[in-house]
């Protein structure tokens, strides 16, 4: 058994306990404390997981923590990724890496520099579902993939979350609360993107809050709530993706990959599990297709599991820094393509991240 890497959990929210919860699966993590900027949310968090309670300066400075896993609030995941830097520690961040280009690239610089690991959610790629697509892509089920189509279409969080507000504002919206799956997921199946062509819109400037805890509340919207683009990737490969906070209803299905071959219809990224389903020529017909890999149940903290077999191996872990900030880069290209009009080269070019191999061991990512 590969001795566990201790971690502590920054953030006490809603999305938490499903950190918690997964952290418990993998023998290579050891939950050690957790901390919030409320500290009664961390005391309570603590309780219920076996686990201490700090300030995030006691968990910083905690020496049997090696790994944070920063679950903030988007505006400063890069300032708290970057303290966590600075006192030694490994990070796996949620997403975004960070709010800004510019902050990003502070925490893969620093990172670099400290000879740590940073990473970033989402970690959904490595689940059941996802894993299984990639097997089918890469065994040439579809052929060369030349096209595609990528949709998250809804109607906004403001009738069930709690705080909706945010996802409003500068940093949020649907591209960067919900792009990262889709981008993520595409780039995991494919190889990094070459190019973004782009136009964004949004169809209120106020939105209403059908919450309970805010219900009737105004939100004011900030940022775009509609992006609608085509992004050509490195492979050769077409696909148009369009993410909105502002659709009632709606067909399509999450990912379509269109191969020489066949297709294949690839399930929500937002979720580790299916239906994956493959069309081929020979059987004219969609079948679902049974999982080549495991983890097809809510396994957040998998990402930061895969870290933690790096940290220990030296190998070159999956839900790297390096992917996190291709990601953000072709974020902000929807927004600059669409102001300026032109089609937006992007300069970064991560490795597409090393499938999972077949036949794990539950509770284990390395064979």
């Amino acid at each position: 058994m590969t001795k566990p890497i201790g971690i502590g959990i920054i953030g006490c929210g809603n999305i938490s306990q499903a950190y918690f919860n997964a952290a418990q699966k993998f023998e290579i993590l050891e939950v050690i404390s957790c901390a919030d900027i409320n500290m009664d949310a961390a005391k309570a968090k603590a309780e219920e997981n076996n686990c201490e309670a700090q300030s995030v300066d006691e968990l910083l400075a905690n020496p049997k923590v090696d790994l944070v896993i920063n679950l903030t609030i988007p505006a400063v995941h890069a300032e708290v990724s970057l303290k966590a830097l600075e006192a030694g520690k490994h990070v796996h961040c949620e997403k975004p890496l960070a709010v800004h280009l510019e902050d990003g690239k502070k925490v893969i610089d620093l990172a670099k520099e400290k000879g740590l690991l940073v990473g970033c959610a989402p970690d959904t790629f490595l689940g059941a579902g996802l894993q299984t697509c990639r097997k089918l892509v890469d065994d040439g089920w579809i052929g060369k993939v030349f096209g595609g189509t990528a949709f998250m279409l809804g109607r906004g969080p403001e009738s069930w979350h709690p705080n909706p507000a945010f996802f409003y504002q500068v940093g949020a919206g649907p591209m960067f609360d919900m792009g990262p799956y889709y981008m993520t997921a595409l780039v995991h199946l494919l190889g990094p993107v070459k190019r973004v062509a782009a136009i964004t819109t949004k169809a209120y400037d106020e939105r209403i809050a059908t919450c309970k805890e805010q219900f009737g509340t105004m939100l004011k919207v900030d940022v775009p709530t509609h992006y609608s683009g085509s992004l050509e990737f490195h492979s050769g490969a077409v696909i148009t993706v369009t993410i909105s906070f502002d659709v009632h209803a709606h067909g399509h299905s999450p990912i379509e990959l269109y191969g020489t071959e066949g297709s294949l219809k690839v399930p929500d990224p937002n979720t580790f599990g299916g239906p994956v389903q493959l069309f081929t020529p020979t059987k004219r017909e969609w079948q679902e297709q049974a999982f080549s890999h495991p983890y097809a149940d809510n396994m957040r903290s998998i990402g930061a599991a895969d870290m933690a077999y790096a940290i220990r191996s030296g190998r070159p872990h999956r839900t790297s820094g390096d992917l996190a900030y291709h990601v953000l880069e072709v974020m902000h290209a929807y927004e600059k393509a669409s102001i300026s009009g032109t089609t937006v080269a992007i300069e970064s070019k991560p490795v597409q991240p090393a499938a999972l191999p077949l036949g794990l061991i539950p509770g284990r990512l390395d064979p």
